[in-house]
């Protein structure tokens, strides 16, 4: 009989995204306590390069440590599609980015084996999500596009499904993708789902879209249960929210990615320089 672990599940994103896999992660497990680091300081991570982005990501990794996380979710498709494979395998704590699980659902999902991936510049630019899918089904055909606009859209709450500037620029963006008739559509960026409908209403009812944030909390969840790491409080769990920006431009933006009128929990900013450089 494993025994259960009461220590918190730690979350980071270059921004806020990260919190959709927050969002599906307290429905999943809600006696789960959760510590959220959100990098509002330095983001966006996509359009940095490659050293940037794993430096910076070491630091998001190392900060939830001293939080003593029992598992390292790193929510951010930039940083999972960047962070070396020989960095991961080297973790001595269980770790999840959300490239794999949200591959692992689309190689389950697609029927023709074209699939399309939507990302930040980085994450397209990396090629990670092409190389996981072809590990898994190598006849399959992936047509990948940057949307790099798409970020400081929601960020700014465009997000209505009727918003017609997000519909313009979400139509230019999801046109390589249809003339390329995918059947399967990856929102490679954990910010992409929260204007799900307008990119469900123009790709049509025939393209499955993933969800890399309901995809990585299953993911999440199950690992936890099967090195017998979820917890067995019988209380609903608690959400810790750390920033490296002021609480105050938090609390204006994530109840749009929690999905909620309020932010309930315990909100401090962190400074950047306290931050440690490496795990």
């Amino acid at each position: 009989m494993y025994p259960m672990d009461q220590r918190p599940i730690g979350v980071f994103d270059s921004g806020l995204g990260g919190l959709t896999v927050v969002k599906e992660l307290v429905k999943l497990l809600p006696h789960e306590n959760i510590v959220y680091f959100g990098d509002i300081g330095r983001v966006p991570y996509g359009t940095r390069g490659r050293a940037i982005i794993q430096k910076y990501a070491m630091q998001d990794i190392a900060f939830l440590l001293q939080k003593d996380v029992k598992m390292v979710i790193a929510a951010c498709g930039t940083v999972s599609a960047i962070l070396p494979k020989e960095t991961v395998k080297s973790f001595t704590f269980p770790y999840s980015g959300v490239v794999k699980p949200a591959v692992q659902a689309a190689c389950a999902a697609t029927v023709t084996g074209r699939i399309g991936v939507i990302g930040t510049s980085a994450t397209i630019k990396s090629g990670a999500y092409g190389k996981e899918i072809r590990a898994i089904r190598p006849d399959a055909v992936v047509i990948g596009n940057a949307c790099p606009l798409f970020v400081p859209l929601v960020e700014n709450g465009f997000i209505g499904p009727d918003n017609q500037v997000t519909q313009l620029v979400a139509r230019q963006y999801l046109a390589p993708i249809l003339e390329n008739k995918v059947d399967t559509l990856i929102l490679g960026c954990t910010h992409y789902p929260i204007i799900k409908r307008i990119i469900g209403e123009i790709v049509g009812e025939d393209i499955t879209l993933i969800d890399p944030g309901k995809e990585t909390a299953r993911h999440a969840a199950a690992l936890l249960q099967s090195q017998g790491l979820l917890s067995d409080r019988k209380a609903p769990g608690e959400c810790a929210y750390y920033v490296s920006d002021t609480a105050d431009i938090f609390e204006q933006t994530a109840s749009i990615f929690l999905q909620t009128d309020s932010v309930t929990g315990h909100i401090e900013q962190v400074d950047l320089d306290s931050l440690q450089p490496t795990v």
